[in-house]
Order: C-alpha cells, then structure tokens, then sequence
C-alpha cells in the first residue's frame, strides 16, 4: 500500500486521526518515531524555520525542496500546506504538478487572496467562491495519481461569517475535493457545525493562541472530525528549549546544569537513522577484488 493508499484509508475510517505538524525533516522524523500515522508540514512552521512570519514569504521553489526532503526522509504519508496554490489557477496547475512529484500523500489549498495570512492573523481576505471553484478543479484534474488526497480550506470564516465558510466548503467539495477545511470556527457550537455540517470528511486545525478553543482528540472525533493537524506545538516546544539552553549557556560558560534534559549523543544519532546509513556505507564501500 502506498503512502496515498493509506492517507485514503485514514480519511475513509470512521475515526479521528492526529496528525501533528513539523517545521523541518528531523522534526518529521520525531513524528514518525513516535508513533504517528501521518504527518502534516506546516507552510508557516517552515516560514518561522527560515526566519519568516506565515505571509505567504516564501515562494513555492522554497516550500517543494523543503517537501521533497521530508518526504524523502519519512515513510508515513505526508501532508503539506500548499498555501494558495501560490497563485490564480494556472499556478496551482504547477504547484499540483510539483507537490504530486515531491511526493505528498495530501496537500491543502485555501481560498485567500494571494499572498496569504496565517489562518488566525486578523486582516485577512478571500476571494470569490467561484475563482476557489476553479482552483479546485484545477487541482483535481491536474493530479495523475487519484489516490492523492485533495483538501480544500476557507478562511472566510473571519469576513463572512461561519455559514458562508461552510458553504464555500461545501461548494469545493462538490469541485472535486476530498477533505474539507473551514479555518478558525471560533467556539464548541462552531466546530461541532462545521463537522455535521461538511458533505465530506473534515479537518480541524488545533493549536493554543488561536481563534479556535482548544479540545481533546476523543471529543473531537465525537463530533464527527476525521482529521486534526496540529501545527505548531513541535516549533514552539523548539523555540523555548533552545532559549532555555542559550540561556543557561550564556549564564554558567557550559550546559552541563541542564545536560539531562537535552537528547544524549546517541539519541540524537538515532533521530537520524546514522546506523543505517554507517550500514550502508560499510556495505558498499567494501564492494570489490
């Protein structure tokens, strides 16, 4: 079974699925280790990793090496950000093209006027449900493997309200979608609306700081939520150890006050896979008379 094989084998399950987000590779990798079905790379965790904000900075060449590698590096199916599509219809032609040969299991479009805003920044815009129509069916036609998953994403919930949002869902979702997605529902009510509401399975985005409260896995599969990304909790765990380090760094000279909180040598190789690939260095360099 391919990892698209099992991406559909997920969506098509009646229960909830946690898929949590990585900014970089290694961090794809922990997800993996642990224990993990999928997971999903975050366009604005891999913006924060190169120094960015999430609006929409960082081009679509930038977002596929990024992509490609973690792909590359994991065997569980991988979900991906593709933004707007980083464009009209006509980009999203090539951004299908480049994500399909990047190799993702799934990716998610959403209908922001170009370039967008992280999904929980005020002042964002959408565009016409019309033009996200055909968007969708852009991407849809555009794909040559049919088991790769399309998911389409509203942010209109902030512009035009959560009825509108719906429908504009609804709406791509009869363009040929898989998986719907209305960003930002606002309370319990909100997202218990949107999973009942979807004509097809739907994704709810989790994470602290948000417009969106915070829930538990079991209570959200109870509303009807197939899949849960959960975006930044992987980065910002990053963020504060590493100023935990520096700063205990640059108080004593040395780590060693907080050396048994840090991963150990070994650890930090395992992350990596470096015996398989020390194996393999044995296996072929060792070939000949």
């Amino acid at each position: 079974m391919t990892a698209r094989q099992r991406m559909r084998r997920l969506i098509a399950c009646a229960g909830y699925t946690m898929v949590p987000g990585a900014h970089d590779t290694l961090t794809a990798r922990l997800v993996e280790q642990a224990g993990f079905a999928a997971v999903y790379l975050t366009g604005g965790g891999y913006s924060r990793a190169s120094g960015y904000p999430d609006l929409g900075l960082l081009t679509l060449t930038e977002n596929v090496r990024f992509i490609s590698m973690t792909v590359e590096a994991v065997g569980i199916p991988v979900i991906a950000d593709a933004d707007t599509g980083y464009g009209n219809a006509i980009n999203v032609i090539r951004t299908v093209r480049e994500y399909e040969k990047a190799g993702v299991a799934a990716f998610h479009l959403e209908d922001q006027v170009a370039p967008k805003k992280c999904g929980h920044y005020e002042g964002k815009e959408v565009i016409a449900t019309a033009e996200m129509v055909g968007k969708i069916k852009a991407a849809v036609d555009t794909r040559r493997d049919p088991d790769l998953v399309v998911i389409a994403r509203s942010d209109a919930r902030a512009i035009e309200g959560l009825n509108a949002a719906i429908d504009r869902v609804n709406a791509y979702l009869e363009a040929g979608a898989d998986v719907g997605f209305v960003e930002a529902p606002q309370s319990l009510e909100e997202l218990r609306l949107v999973a009942r509401s979807l004509i097809k399975p739907a994704l709810v985005n989790v994470f602290e700081g948000g417009k969106t409260p915070m829930v538990p896995a079991r209570e959200l599969e109870a509303m009807g939520f197939r899949l849960g990304i959960y975006p930044s909790q992987t980065q910002r765990a990053a963020i504060r150890a590493a100023q935990r380090v520096l700063a205990v760094l640059k108080e004593d000279g040395d780590t060693r006050r907080i050396e048994n909180e840090l991963a150990t040598f070994e650890e930090r190789e395992e992350a990596v896979g470096t015996a398989q690939w020390r194996a393999l260095e044995d296996k072929y360099l060792r070939i000949g008379p």
